[in-house]
């Protein structure tokens, strides 16, 4: 387990480090980052749904959360800080239910994706709390033209909505790879199979905050 754990962080570690990088820069090099980003999840979405109903469907939807991603970045400092914060949250949210699940176990969560659990359900309410906290209260240091945000208990609210939308994506995307017979959409990442696998959640997240942040 502990094996296991340590691969599925690093390997966390590994694609926010490059996905931070990208966003960061900005411009053609999130444009490129993105298009790369599209095509890989488009792909192993082909792999997985070829030959079923459903296989269109997600095609569109996949389209919607990417152009979604690229409108929640913006250009503002701003914009870009809570677009990292949207992935903070989800990346935290996936690394918290799998460790608190793992090591609490506990009852399960629903039957379409029988390794969750509802301790790690909370966990992940849990990581992604205290990870975007920290990102709030030091995101200044990283010297990139953030403002100093508070913590906030619109932001405390706004983070469990986030990470509750991207569990929910992740159960979702479960669905589909039970009803395609398969275990993991790839094997490009260590601890975890495909990139859509590590992004399942992400990929509902994004438009979710965006429509948020519209609202808002």
């Amino acid at each position: 387990m502990n094996h296991e754990i340590t691969k599925r962080i690093l390997s966390s570690i590994f694609v926010i480090t490059i996905a931070f990088f990208f966003i960061i820069k900005g411009s053609f090099y999130f444009i490129f980052f993105m298009s790369i980003f599209f095509l890989v999840i488009a792909y192993e979405w082909y792999q997985m749904s070829r030959k079923k109903n459903y296989l269109l469907s997600g095609f569109v939807f996949l389209s919607f959360s990417t152009y979604s991603a690229y409108l929640l970045k913006g250009t503002t400092s701003t914009e870009e800080f809570y677009f990292l914060m949207v992935i903070l949250t989800c990346v935290a949210t996936d690394i918290g239910g799998y460790i608190f699940g793992k090591i609490f176990k506990g009852p399960k969560l629903i039957k379409i994706s029988p390794n969750k659990t509802y301790a790690g359900m909370f966990g992940g309410f849990f990581l992604s709390i205290i990870s975007v906290n920290f990102f709030f209260n030091y995101a200044h240091k990283l010297n990139l033209g953030y403002k100093l945000k508070d913590f906030t208990q619109e932001v405390f609210i706004l983070v469990l909505l986030i990470s509750s939308v991207s569990q929910i994506g992740d159960l979702v995307v479960s669905y589909f790879k039970r009803k395609s017979k398969i275990k993991n959409t790839g094997k490009i990442l260590p601890g975890h199979g495909g990139l859509l696998d590590r992004v399942d959640g992400l990929i509902f997240a994004i438009p979710f905050a965006y429509l948020l942040f519209k609202i808002i």
